[in-house]
């Protein structure tokens, strides 16, 4: 029974990695998960600089779900570079970097610091607000992510996941427009931007207002909009949205993603995402699949 999958060229012992922003640089999920289970860490968003993230109250739970304003809260490419990558190295298990920033030239600056680093792809989060853009998210205009996606691509070392926002029209214009630009991978979804209000107090839950939705509430949408990109384009795309338990996991697969990500259950579960590569075995040796690939879009035609 073989679980390796391959994405830009790097091999992973199996599918299942963790979400940007839920499993900080693993250092505390240490005692509880075995890093070394993992196909890879995804760590959160480094910026080019110490970012305090959004003022509090930044979390709020809803049905199926929470929202988050936490604002990519972060210490800078200089910590993560002394701190997180030294720790994730002492483990057998791909790194994956979440990048962030504000500006094209931010992201850059943290993509050339990584260039010569010994992390083995680059995620860009293009959910951050373009502040030249007036704060419309640089993924949520096809051109300002082929932009942003070929810049980027010029200068990385690293195979480069660009992480959509479900926050668009058509997901399936997004992930094109990445793909020509020259991504090697899509990860996808992102959070989708939702509310909560107070109705004791007459407030909003979160001091900005709106956070981004996550957990399984949102997993239908994420499913349909893995499925979507699949079918547009040609690259591989690592699915994340609800992801809960190795049915969720495997239904991404089938959708046509080649590889998952556990996000917001890692707050409820914190054992969940090897509880999800043991799951992911076991359906494969019941159903008699030699191959985790052969899962990958497997979703039968109606």
């Amino acid at each position: 029974m073989n679980t390796e999958i391959t994405i830009a060229g790097v091999t992973f012992k199996n599918p299942v990695m963790t979400a940007s922003g839920t499993f900080g640089s693993g250092m505390e999920y240490s005692d509880f998960v075995d890093l070394n289970k993992l196909g890879a860490v995804v760590t959160k968003g480094v910026a080019n600089m110490p970012w305090p993230g959004n003022p509090t109250p930044r979390v709020a739970e809803t049905y199926g779900g929470m929202l988050n304003a936490i604002g990519l809260q972060n210490p800078g490419i200089d910590v993560f570079v002394e701190r997180d990558i030294p720790f994730l190295k002492k483990y057998n298990t791909k790194i994956i970097v979440n990048v962030c920033g504000k500006t094209v030239e931010d992201y850059l600056e943290v993509v050339e610091r990584l260039a010569d680093e010994p992390v083995d792809l680059l995620e860009i989060n293009v959910s951050c607000p373009n502040v030249k853009e007036g704060a419309i998210a640089f993924g949520q205009r096809p051109d300002s992510l082929y932009d942003i996606t070929s810049r980027i691509k010029e200068k990385a070392k690293q195979p480069v996941i660009m992480k959509l926002s479900p926050n668009v029209t058509d997901i399936t214009e997004m992930a094109k427009a990445a793909e020509a630009a020259g991504a090697d991978a899509l990860s996808m979804i992102n959070t989708i931007t939702g509310m909560k209000i107070d109705i004791h107090r007459r407030k909003f839950a979160l001091a900005n207002k709106t956070g981004g939705l996550s957990g399984p509430a949102i997993k239908p949408v994420a499913v349909r909009m893995v499925y979507q990109a699949a079918r547009a384009v040609q690259i591989p795309i690592i699915g994340m949205g609800g992801i809960a338990n190795a049915e969720d996991a495997i239904e991404f697969l089938l959708a046509g993603a080649s590889a998952v990500a556990v996000g917001a259950m890692n707050f409820v579960n914190p054992y969940a995402t090897v509880e999800i590569v043991e799951g992911i075995e076991a359906y494969m040796e019941r159903y008699g699949v030699g191959n985790v690939t052969e899962l990958i879009g497997a979703v039968g035609e109606a």
